[in-house]
């Protein structure tokens, strides 16, 4: 049995984390989609803060003896779900970026080509 200490600080640490979440939402600076994520693990950390028998009994079923050693195994997970994800969208805006990149090139040469067609045809003749 964790010592009510623990157990305050964790309640208190997924609430202000739940929090965090909220307002960043609330205030545009974090998408909705990565929010989930977030929203999931601040509820799990708060329910295995106040039933950390759950811990215990999740970590029996899957044969792991050390309840701490699920929650470091799980954190490495959700770790590497979020790199990969992250890594998933960096490519996605990179492609974006490098496609408009070109577009912005093709039209830039078209309105040069386009100003020095006009050029001539604006000259006064003498």
């Amino acid at each position: 049995m964790p010592s009510l200490r623990l157990t305050v600080v964790s309640v208190v640490v997924a609430l202000v984390a739940l929090g965090l979440v909220v307002e960043l939402l609330r205030r545009r600076r974090l998408r909705e989609k990565y929010a989930v994520i977030w929203v999931l693990i601040s509820l799990g950390t708060l329910v295995v803060a106040v039933f950390p028998e759950v811990l215990v009994g999740i970590a029996g079923l899957l044969g792991i003896r050390t309840p701490s050693n699920l929650l470091f195994f799980g954190s490495l997970v959700v770790l590497f779900a979020v790199s990969l994800q992250l890594s998933r969208e960096i490519g996605l805006l990179e492609e974006q970026s490098r496609t408009l990149a070109e577009e912005t090139g093709a039209l830039r040469l078209r309105v040069q080509a386009l100003e020095e067609a006009a050029a001539p045809a604006e000259r006064p003749s003498a």
